[in-house]
Parts: C-alpha cells; sequence; structure tokens
C-alpha cells in the first residue's frame, strides 16, 4: 500500500521511516518532506502543502490513509477537508486541535473537566497582563496563546524578563499584537513527555520519553522547539504511568467527546511531575499537543519492533483496542544538531558533509534540510536529530555523540547532556 505523511520536519522524517521499514508499504509520500527524506529508500517527497491539492493527489493515487505530524495543517483543518472527502487521516479536526492551538482553550477546558495544571490567567491587554505579573512575582510563565513552533513559551526567572516576553508576544511592538498571552505559575518538579495514539474512544500510549527545551547544557539559555530527547524516561515508573492514564488522558478524551469533539489522533501531554511516594506525588500538565512531539519522536520510534503502519491503519479505522505495540527495551537517544543562531533567525544554506549511514544502532534524521542538486545543506532551525538505540543510556549517549563527531556544518551547535536526569548527578560528556 502507498501512504502519505504531512509535514517536512525531523518527526515526519522518523514518521516516514518507519513506515516504509513495513513490507506492506510500497511507498510513502511526504509533503513536503525535506533533505533526507528525498534520499531515503521507498520515500518521495511531495511538493503540495494545500489541504485540497493533497486530497486531490490522495484521490487520484489511491492512497491508503494519510498521517498529519506537524500542529500547523491540523489548526486549519486539513482533517476536516480529508474527512469531508470520505478520505483516511490520522489526526484531529480542527476544533479539536484547539487544546495545542490555544493554551487559553486548553487550560479553560482543563480546568473544565477536572484535570489538574498550573493556576492562570488570560490577558489580551499588555498592561493589564504586566500589572498581573508584578503582583505575582517570578518565576512565572509567559505563554502565547497560538502556535509558535515550541518557541512560544517565556520561563521568566524576574519580573522585568516576564514584562519583556508579555511585549514581544502581544505589545504594541509585538508581532502578534492584539493577541493573547496565559501566564501562569512556574511549576517545580520533572517534566515528562506522554504520547498515546487516540481513536475517539481508546488511547494506546507510546514509550515514554523526556525532552531538553533548552538551548544550552545545564537547562540554561532560551527555550526551543527541543535539542534532543530519550526513552524510555526512567520517571515514568509503571503507576505514574497509570496515574497519567487515569488523570489525565481519559479524562481529556472523555471531555473532548463530551463538548463535541471525539478526538482522534496523536496526544501529547506534557507533564510536570513533583517529588514524593509514587502514588501522592502530584502530577500536572504544562500543556497539550496533537501531534507527536519533536525530537521525542525519533528515539520513541527507532524503539518500535512491531509493523507500525498495521498499528496506525488500526487507529484510522477506529480499532485502535486491537493493535499492540512491541518495544524494544533498550535505550533511545536523539541528539538535534541545530543551526547558527538557533532559536533566533538560524542561519540557513551550510552545506552538511560526512553523514553517516543509517545503520540498526544509530540512524540520522533530517529536519531543516533541503537536497540542493546531490549537496545537503541546511533550512531551518533544527537541522537534524542524531538517534542512537543501545542497552544502556550511557551507551546510547555514546553512540549518538560518536555519530556526530562525523557530521560538518558550519555553526552548528548541539547540547552536550542530552538524558542527564536519566544518568548519575551531574555526569557529564
Amino acid at each position: 500500500m502507498k501512504l502519505l505523511v504531512i509535514g517536512g520536519g525531523g518527526r515526519e522524517h522518523a514518521l516516514a521511516w518507519r513506515l516504509a521499514q513495513s513490507s506492506r508499504v510500497e511507498q510513502v509520500y511526504v509533503a513536503p518532506g525535506n533533505g533526507g527524506t528525498a534520499i531515503e529508500p521507498k520515500l518521495e517527497n511531495l511538493p503540495l502543502t494545500q489541504a485540497d491539492e493533497l486530497a486531490a493527489f490522495v484521490l487520484n493515487e489511491g492512497i491508503a490513509f494519510t498521517v498529519v505530524g506537524p500542529e500547523a495543517p491540523l489548526a486549519a483543518g486539513v482533517v476536516d477537508v480529508f474527512r469531508a472527502a470520505g478520505l483516511k487521516i490520522f489526526g484531529p479536526t480542527k476544533a479539536a486541535a484547539q487544546l495545542e492551538s490555544s493554551k487559553d482553550y486548553a487550560k479553560a477546558f482543563m480546568v473544565r473537566h477536572g484535570i489538574s495544571t498550573a493556576h492562570y490567567q488570560t490577558f489580551t491587554d499588555a498592561q493589564a497582563a504586566r500589572a498581573y505579573v508584578s503582583q505575582q512575582g517570578a518565576p512565572i510563565v509567559v505563554k502565547a496563546d497560538g502556535l509558535a513552533a515550541g518557541k512560544g513559551v517565556v520561563v521568566a526567572t524576574s519580573v522585568q524578563e516576564a514584562h519583556d516576553a508579555i511585549d514581544a508576544m502581544i505589545g504594541d511592538n509585538g508581532p502578534a499584537g492584539g493577541g493573547r498571552v496565559v501566564i501562569e505559575e512556574c511549576l517545580q518538579g520533572e517534566e515528562a513527555s506522554f504520547i498515546v495514539m487516540c481513536d475517539d474512544q481508546q488511547a494506546l500510549p507510546l514509550a515514554s520519553s523526556q525532552d531538553h527545551k533548552r538551548l544550552l547544557d545545564g537547562d540554561q539559555g532560551p527555550n526551543t522547539g527541543g535539542m534532543g530527547a530519550y526513552s524510555p524516561a526512567p520517571i515514568v515508573t509503571p503507576v505514574l504511568h497509570e496515574r497519567i492514564m487515569r488523570e489525565v488522558i481519559q479524562p481529556t478524551l472523555k471531555g473532548m467527546a463530551q463538548e463535541g469533539h471525539p478526538y482522534t489522533g496523536f496526544l501529547y501531554a506534557g507533564v510536570m511531575i513533583g517529588p514524593g511516594p509514587d502514588e501522592s506525588r502530584v502530577i500536572k500538565v504544562l500543556e497539550f499537543n496533537c501531534r507527536m512531539g519533536d525530537p521525542e519522536t525519533q528515539p520513541i520510534l527507532l524503539r518500535v519492533d512491531s509493523d507500525f503502519s498495521t498499528v496506525l491503519e488500526h487507529a484510522v479505522n477506529g480499532t485502535l483496542s486491537q493493535a499492540q505495540i512491541d518495544w524494544n527495551p533498550r535505550t533511545a537517544l536523539g541528539v538535534v544538531m541545530a543551526a547558527a543562531n538557533y532559536p533566533g533567525t538560524p542561519r540557513t544554506g551550510d552545506a552538511i558533509t560526512n553523514l553517516p549511514a543509517p545503520r540498526p544502532d544509530c540512524v540520522v534524521f533530517h529536519a531543516g534540510t533541503t537536497l540542493d542538486g546531490g549537496t545537503v545543506r541546511t533550512s531551518g532551525g533544527r537541522v537534524l536529530c542524531v538517534t542512537a538505540l543501545a542497552d544502556t543510556v550511557e551507551q546510547a549517549r555514546a553512540t549518538a555523540y560518536q555519530a556526530i563527531q562525523t557530521i560538518h556544518f558550519d555553526g552548528a551547535q548541539y547540547r552536550k547532556d542530552i538524558a542527564w536526569r536519566a544518568l548519575a548527578p551531574n555526569a557529564t560528556d
């Protein structure tokens, strides 16, 4: 069968790569794809981005089903367009995708349905928002209400930093003037990424993972879309896994159905886990994403030992209760190599050389790349995710960093402490 993956980042490369491993899959089209999907066996880039054009392609080519990778087409309603045409697609509708496309909607939804989250207020007026921050003090979290490619969050350590973030998001000179910001308490604890697949009724959990949002080692520097991730996340014990399903995932599916927006697609709950015994730890939802995380997808899918196309087929057919995923018990770890000046205005056009050939224990997934003749060049902020699989966290990390040493592009930057929480305190490379 032939499949379509919508998107062009590292998550989409990993999804298409994993689907192409199936003997059932003849071809995976990736729209629009990137430099990595352009050279991957059984993958073919498709230079289309509009929902109606993609739907027409699916009809003409006899695509079995489509998987949506990034949030922007979901928020724009690509699933609605496909469903109206009678096409099979995995992802939430535009209304259901509000869980990610509007942080204010998500926070109000959680309050309505008793899902624990940080205390918050929403503002459209910058002056009122600044006054609230001055009253609450720091640290405090400022979030742009809409989509921001994972970079619309500022964890402000001072009142002035929070004021600056507000001005950047909705102030007179901000790019989103007239928009909204959500300001919430700064939670303490350890973050984890909990991702499930949903088919309106059922939720099938994926392997746990943990990512690294800050640019620099030691979780310093500005927030990014993610500088690396690993799976499994030791913080998510069996007890906590069951609690997150019961306290977060199931109430979310039930609530969405009650409000007339039954949820189908990947659902990502970013959770903050407080200290203490697992039975009594405080679990609060930091955010919802309506797709798999990036870069969490890369290590998670490297651990899949079963036919992922069969699982997705069950999901789009509403028979997810019949699906199961076999997980490799080893640890997978991905390190993001980012472009110069990321996360600001990244430099593009740099040639990437010495990319290693994929092997069972190490795959380089492309994100911000393009194929220029026979040369792969940088085309975005997060360029590559070098992902390794090994028996231990230490071994996976050593394999990934060893591969990174062979890859070159001018201005490359990456963290050297991915998975530090899973290792001994203060462990470094």
